[in-house]
């Protein structure tokens, strides 16, 4: 039994070497060093090696533990994480604030006078999820594709701008950016320059491969930095001495005009980062609450102008509404927040010469040209290709092979040419003729109809050769990707090999491999051939929206894959249904409605759904409504595993019986279901009261 004297002295270290961290990590304080605390933590070394007891989660000396992974654990993100959309001049966050105030008018009823808006500069480096509970670090995961990322939490502990305990004891999500500084990208580059290793292109290279690292002990050594800027879910509460009760409690500290009982946390984005930086996160100070458009554009020039002086990239500013009422209210799409937006700075360009020009060809069928141009450095990346779109758009530059150009990387992300330099000419440039044939199969090719224009040409190029094999690789990478059918370890290789081997010709082929068809062929042995086929076999029942997505259908993406599947209920509703009944669809337009129309009425692609079926695919099709719409107007959160159902399927149940689904818990709620493992959004909705569902009371309340 350690004795309480000696449980004192390690929280009183704890305390100390924290509240040193901080001065030095977080507020920069100038006469704080490593050194000064070098000493105490060996002292708690030594205590924790005897007495193994005292060690806990938030120790300092916990910031590197453990030996190396083997691999990154799956995590399954609480609350979703969402992307932004980019505007790239004044003109579109006009576009923006005029989409927004439009919504909100419908939403309340009017259009709110006091609206602004916090800006915080966009940090260019690794997005980081960190759940704490009761004050404590318990994970910490990369994005991932916005659903399910990967635990990173022993190497994001070796960053210590990181508070393994908050200043106070909540539960809560905090999302931020990690990065490396720019002096600490040089040195480690000299480095790996010296040991004859690539060189990191940029920060945000190096900081995304620092924390993919499996050793905590080389991702200490990179010293990066993690800045805090949002709380995606959070429960607050105090422990009372007297009572020992779990208290809500809203006014934490004299931030009492930025906090609010309404929802039960903060009022404003700005109050929300005042509170992370009491929290002890480090947050960048540059941030700003700007009253109008007017009030933006001057800020983001004077942040452009001061870009090179930060440590850290930045690569625009992020634009958000501040008021957490009419964040509220604006809501999400199925991609973004529409309360936020990126508001980038120009794209960087450079100056290169076009060398060839080849065509790519889609799962559609459409023929994209793409410019092969010598080397050029753009925001610390090599680029050599870049997209022409389509021929229309060669003939609108004037593009020729051997053209000097100007390139650039639109939101430093998609290179595209934007002008030729036709004045340095010499006279060899070839002009690129447009193709007559696939460059795949060598079928003819046609620019198709555009539906309900009369007799309009598209602008894009297409193959008419059903088999192209161009268009059926295509085809099946898109049917079996993340968010279609979703099969793990079939990649683009895996199926061009397939393909090439004659085992399967279309997506209704793949359920019909077993084991014996692929263990022999190059790259697979017992056991990877074991998974492959397990993995199709998992995939083999999917909720009708994924369906209808990963069936390639021209113009239909997720977002309307769900429209569909929610306003016919069944797939044999949506083939039965004429151009009319499409276009009652939410958002489905005449052109759409008839490439979906010709999609089912082609023989082929009957053929390919009876092939579907009777190789063993199960679709979940939705009864649209069973008949009624008892939970309308009701709203649901969900949170931990749900061992019947994907969260998929429930969440599609209830939208077909009319209800709504949330991503965070507030007075609002009318029901929580809790599975496996929940998160802290189950904390939230016992200290407010929500009704709370297990999986199995979901279920009765679905059949009842």
């Amino acid at each position: 039994m350690v004795n309480k004297d000696l449980q004192q002295q390690v929280k009183k270290l704890h305390e100390q070497i924290d509240d040193l961290r901080y001065r030095y990590h977080v507020l920069n304080d100038p006469e704080v060093t490593d050194a000064m605390y070098e000493g105490m933590m060996e002292e708690l070394r030594k205590i924790e090696e005897q007495y193994p007891e005292l060690i806990t989660a938030d120790s300092p000396t916990q910031r590197v533990a453990g030996e190396p992974l083997e691999k990154f654990e799956k995590v399954i993100h609480s609350v979703p994480q969402w992307s932004f959309n980019d505007a790239f001049n004044e003109k579109e966050m006009e576009d923006w604030q005029d989409r927004i105030l439009n919504y909100l008018e419908k939403q309340l009823g009017h259009r709110p006078k006091d609206l602004e808006y916090c800006c915080e500069l966009k940090i260019d480096g690794l997005h980081i999820v960190l759940t704490y509970e009761n004050g404590v670090l318990k994970t910490a995961a990369t994005r991932g594709d916005g659903k399910v990322g990967e635990n990173v939490t022993n190497n994001i502990k070796t960053i210590h701008s990181v508070p393994l305990r908050l200043r106070e004891k909540v539960s809560l999500i905090v999302e931020g950016e990690v990065w490396l500084g720019s002096k600490m990208l040089e040195k480690l580059n000299q480095e790996r320059k010296k040991n004859n290793e690539p060189e990191f292109a940029n920060p945000r290279n190096a900081a995304a491969g620092t924390i993919r690292q499996l050793d905590p002990k080389i991702v200490r050594q990179r010293k990066l930095s993690l800045t805090a800027y949002d709380i995606s879910s959070a429960v607050i509460f105090n422990q009372t001495e007297k009572s020992h009760e779990k208290q809500q409690t809203f006014l934490t500290s004299s931030l009492v005009d930025e906090f609010t009982q309404a929802d039960g946390f903060i009022s404003t984005q700005a109050g929300e980062l005042e509170y992370l930086k009491q929290l002890g996160f480090l947050t960048d100070k540059n941030w700003q609450v700007c009253k109008n458009l007017n009030e933006i554009f001057e800020f983001y020039k004077k942040i452009e102008k001061m870009r090179d002086k930060f440590e850290f990239w930045i690569d625009g500013m992020v634009i958000k509404v501040n008021q957490k009422k009419y964040q509220s209210a604006l809501g999400f799409t199925g991609k973004a927040p529409r309360w936020a937006i990126a508001y980038k700075f120009p794209a960087e360009q450079g100056k290169t010469q076009i060398k060839d020009i080849f065509v790519q060809v889609g799962r559609t069928g459409a023929l994209t040209p793409v410019a092969f141009m010598d080397p050029v450095q753009l925001a610390g990346t090599t680029v050599t290709h870049a997209t022409l779109h389509n021929f229309d758009e060669i003939e609108r530059l004037g593009v020729k092979i051997g053209d000097y150009v100007i390139v650039e990387k639109a939101g430093d992300i998609i290179p595209k040419i934007i002008r030729v330099l036709d004045k340095l000419r010499t006279g060899k440039e070839r002009i690129f003729a447009e193709p007559k044939v696939c460059p795949i199969c060598g079928s003819e090719v046609k620019r198709s109809l555009i539906g309900g224009k009369g007799n309009e040409k598209s602008v894009a190029l297409f193959c008419t050769n059903k088999k192209c094999f161009a268009k059926k690789l295509e085809n099946i990478r898109h049917f079996v990707s993340k968010n279609a059918f979703d099969v793990e370890g079939l990649g683009e290789k895996i199926v061009e090999q397939l393909m090439n081997e004659g085992l399967i010709k279309n997506v209704a082929d793949l359920f019909t491999l077993v084991k014996g068809d692929i263990k022999d062929l190059e790259g697979f042995a017992e056991k990877s051939a074991d998974n492959l086929i397990e993995a199709i076999d998992r995939a083999k029942t999917q909720p009708l929206n994924r369906f209808i997505y990963a069936l390639g259908i021209r113009h239909v993406g997720e977002e309307t894959a769900i429209r569909l599947a929610k306003h016919f209920g069944t797939l044999k509703k949506i083939q039965a249904a004429n151009l009319e009944e499409l276009q009652t669809v939410n958002d489905v337009g005449p052109r759409v409605a008839e490439s979906i129309y010709n999609w089912f009425q082609d023989e082929g692609n009957k053929k390919l759904l009876e092939d579907l079926l009777y190789n063993g695919v199960i679709i979940k099709n939705i009864e649209k409504g069973m008949g009624n719409n008892k939970f309308e107007g009701k709203i649901f959160v969900l949170t931990g595993t749900l061992e019947t159902m994907s969260r998929d399927e429930a969440e599609e149940k209830i939208r077909n019986l009319g209800g709504k689904i949330s991503s965070s818990v507030s007075k609002n709620t009318n029901y929580t279901i809790v599975g496996k493992e929940p998160g802290i959004k189950y904390n939230k909705a016992k200290e407010l009261g929500i009704k709370i569902l297990s999986e199995k009371e979901f279920i009765n309340l679905l059949n009842n």
